[in-house]
């Protein structure tokens, strides 16, 4: 019954999902909608894929990584080579983008099979700074000047890559390997003891995780006219891994509000920098006082009203932390 009833509530949230779409598809047909707004509505779509694919890597394995910025410009860069340099569809770019970013996180996932907290969280910093680094020194890419893009992205390729994206992860989530990916969250040495392959599954939630990112850095590539290596600094890294703290370790309806939330809340004072970052750090200061569990906690919208934890939950009694 309580598969059934899960059931209805992902294929309601589909059927919202695509009404959604169409709506949003009609009024941008229409010119009801001026670049600002569909801007905003790209950037929106691409950070729900950033959220929702270091909730993978985070909240569902337990891998604290602040490097996802390294995977979003491996995407970004890749991308625009292959539409910019060797003139490929866009489609290819998408695919080249995420598979390029998928072998990066597989590069960063198995030398540091052997850390955990912040010693994997310095690693993935560095992972990140490096890719950043490179960029900066390569002039085939523009360098330091940054390197110029088609529009390419539209509202349509943003949501079937979002749908694409929400849908893997989540259907991964609720298969055996990724109550097998939660055990390793829960306690790596009791699931080792228990003979789930740890090492397999820490990799596997990087290169996924990886992926989806490197798909975003495509779009976010295509959405603008010029991509720089400043860009993709720490602080992206760091803003992605608030959606998912937000939002609340372990749920990826959270993870999907929280980046709506302060995506609309960081384009609406991007006029106002210094009283933006003093209201952005003032509601996250008091969401972690009044409370650390996130907007969602441990709860799926569509396991909201039925009392019942998520699966990707952390266990009773645990806290909210991301160290």
């Amino acid at each position: 019954m309580t598969t059934l009833k899960n059931s209805k509530g992902f294929w309601l949230s589909i059927v919202l999902a695509l009404i959604f779409f169409s709506v949003m598809q009609f009024t941008i047909s229409n010119g009801m909608l001026n670049p600002f707004y569909i801007n905003t509505l790209m950037f929106i779509g691409i950070n729900i894929m950033l959220a929702t694919s270091l909730h993978l890597i985070i909240g569902i394995t337990g891998q604290f990584s602040i490097g996802h910025a390294g995977f979003l410009a491996v995407g970004a860069y890749a991308s625009a080579v292959m539409t910019m340099k060797l003139e490929l569809p866009f489609i290819i770019a998408l695919l080249a983008g995420g598979i390029l970013a998928a072998v990066a996180g597989m590069v960063i996932g198995i030398p540091s099979l052997r850390l955990k907290g912040d010693y994997l969280a310095i690693a993935t910093l560095g992972f990140g700074e490096i890719v950043r680094i490179v960029l900066l020194n390569i002039d085939y890419v523009g360098g330091a000047s940054g390197m110029q893009v088609s529009h390419l992205t539209t509202w349509p390729w943003v949501f079937a890559c979002v749908m694409i994206t929400i849908i893997v992860i989540r259907n991964f989530t609720n298969s055996t390997h990724g109550r097998a990916c939660i055990s390793v969250r829960e306690d790596e040495t009791a699931a080792d003891a228990m003979g789930i392959n740890t090492t397999y599954y820490k990799v596997a939630a990087f290169v996924i995780g990886a992926f989806f990112a490197g798909v975003a850095g495509s779009l976010y590539a295509h959405n603008f006219y010029i991509i720089q290596p400043s860009n993709f600094g720490f602080l992206k890294s760091f803003d992605i891994l608030i959606f998912v703290v937000l939002g609340g370790l372990g749920s990826l309806s959270g993870s999907v509000l929280a980046a709506i939330l302060l995506t609309i809340v960081t384009t609406f004072l991007q006029d106002y920098p210094e009283t933006r970052m003093i209201i952005y750090s003032l509601v996250l200061i008091l969401m972690m006082i009044f409370r650390p569990q996130g907007l969602m906690g441990t709860r799926e919208i569509t396991t909201l009203f039925t009392g019942k934890k998520t699966k990707g939950g952390p266990k009773d009694g645990s806290h909210n932390t991301v160290a």
